[in-house]
């Protein structure tokens, strides 16, 4: 509970990763910190919810294990990463193709060599063998050799410097892939629904430059979850905070440079105040800020009998012939999120709820295996899910409002886990350099997101 009187150098609003993130480099520096959460849990929309011993993300974003900012940010060496099953899995015209992962620095012939081996990799479906291919329709990663040139060009963009990636011309996404030099079933077969997951963008609106860092964070790491859900990274920060740091269920009203007024917790006299919510709930908060589209994410979770692949790897919808962009049976990536020999599948749709028959029908075809006796375990649908990153966008929007005002979030940066937390240590750094002291972990305008 606040004191009835309370004060403090910093009062942050919003509990999320990026004003967690923000309130470790504040109170290393020696700067009293206090973060308001209106939400009975930390987390912001990193929250995970407990069905019967079942753990499920309401949103659902990927990680790659290649971020920096969680290395970089303090609490996090606990946070265990559990790996997606090498070579993202796509599915079409009834088959499942498997696409190696890029490896820096690989050469043609290398990644050529890795292409074959992995187009021969076995896979092991728990149903019967679906029906052959027409010989009329290619694979959508190509022959061996276009999946040499796929590994090549992914591992080329990992070597490339990020401020090389975020010099070159800017146009939507969906437009810049036409010129990578690809065959277009590659682009169209893997580029695309690989770039949709990541972005959460069906229609690949974002800016070609925010697609370009996520596909180079992708070539440098391994895409991944959370080991017990998504909530366990906020978990960790906020538990590593000073004992009193960290306030839930005290929602703010207003807020200005030297106090911030609660309902029915008084007002919290401070030497600056920095906004880390959602953008619309700061723009309530400050009317003037600019309130961005945002990306709308459904996720299913079901339970089955038993596990419809054993492959632990993300299975994607090339083909697009149903509402799910990408599933994966999650309790062979991470068992903490299942009760003991139960199998978690979660299921990605990028837009409103369809009807939940439709995915099931959708999920027996990129599976091929039969859904009927699988269990809906919970439905979540977030509205503003992902802030949109149409061009021109700016990955380093402005933190620094006015002396004593700032604001971080997603919204500021990259709409990712990566952003939020690099957008909490720009504005933290701000704060400090106007407090005059030198941040101790270095200053945050030189790093970019997604900078190794």
């Amino acid at each position: 509970m606040l004191e009835p009187a309370h004060h403090a150098d910093v009062v942050i609003v919003g509990a999320g990763a990026a004003g967690l993130s923000a309130a470790h480099r504040l109170t290393s520096a020696g700067v009293k910190t206090v973060v308001l959460e209106a939400a009975p849990c930390v987390g912001g929309r990193m929250a995970t919810e407990k069905v019967d011993g079942f753990r499920l993300d309401r949103i659902g974003q990927l990680l790659t294990t290649s971020y920096p900012e969680l290395r970089r940010t303090p609490g996090l060496d606990a946070l265990v990463l559990r790996p997606f099953a090498p070579g993202i899995l796509v599915h079409s015209d009834g088959r499942h193709h498997r696409a190696a992962e890029p490896v820096p620095g690989r050469s043609a012939r290398g990644a050529l060599t890795a292409a074959r081996a992995l187009a021969s990799a076995p896979l092991v479906p728990r149903a019967v063998k679906p029906a052959p291919r027409p010989a009329s329709r290619p694979a959508p990663l190509g022959g061996p050799l276009d999946q040499a040139r796929l590994g090549v060009a992914l591992a080329r963009i990992g070597a490339t410097p990020v401020e090389r990636l975020l010099g070159r011309p800017e146009l939507p996404a969906r437009k810049a892939l036409a010129a990578r030099g690809l065959p277009s079933r590659t682009v169209d077969g893997f580029l695309r629904p690989l770039l949709s997951a990541l972005l959460c963008d069906p229609g690949l609106i974002t800016s070609s430059r925010c697609a370009d860092l996520a596909l180079h964070a992708y070539a440098r790491g391994r895409l991944c979850l959370t080991e017990g859900g998504a909530e366990a990274l906020p978990e960790l920060l906020a538990a590593a905070l000073p004992p009193g740091t960290v306030h839930t269920g005290v929602r703010v009203t207003s807020v200005s440079t030297t106090s911030v007024t609660t309902a029915g917790h008084g007002t919290v006299d401070c030497r600056a105040v920095l906004l880390a919510t959602d953008a619309r709930a700061a723009a309530e908060l400050l009317p003037g800020l600019r309130v961005p589209s945002f990306h709308e994410v459904t996720v299913f979770h079901h339970t089955a009998p038993e596990p419809p692949m054993e492959d632990a790897g993300l299975l994607l919808d090339a083909d697009r012939a149903g509402p799910v962009a990408h599933t994966a049976v999650v309790s062979q990536v991470d068992p903490s999120r299942a009760p003991a020999g139960r199998v978690l599948v979660s299921s990605t749709v990028l837009g409103p709820p369809p009807d939940e028959r439709a995915v099931r029908t959708h999920l027996a075809a990129l599976y091929g295996a039969p859904t009927d006796r699988w269990e809906l375990l919970a439905l979540h649908h977030t509205r503003e899910a992902v802030p949109a990153m149409p061009p021109p966008h700016d990955p380093r929007r402005p933190v620094r409002l006015l002396g004593g005002l700032y604001v971080c979030g997603d919204h500021r940066d990259t709409s990712t886990v990566q952003g939020a937390l690099h957008s909490g240590r720009r504005a933290a750094h701000a704060a400090l350099r106007d407090f005059g002291i030198t941040p101790a972990d270095g200053d945050a305008r030189e790093p970019l997101p997604f900078a190794a």
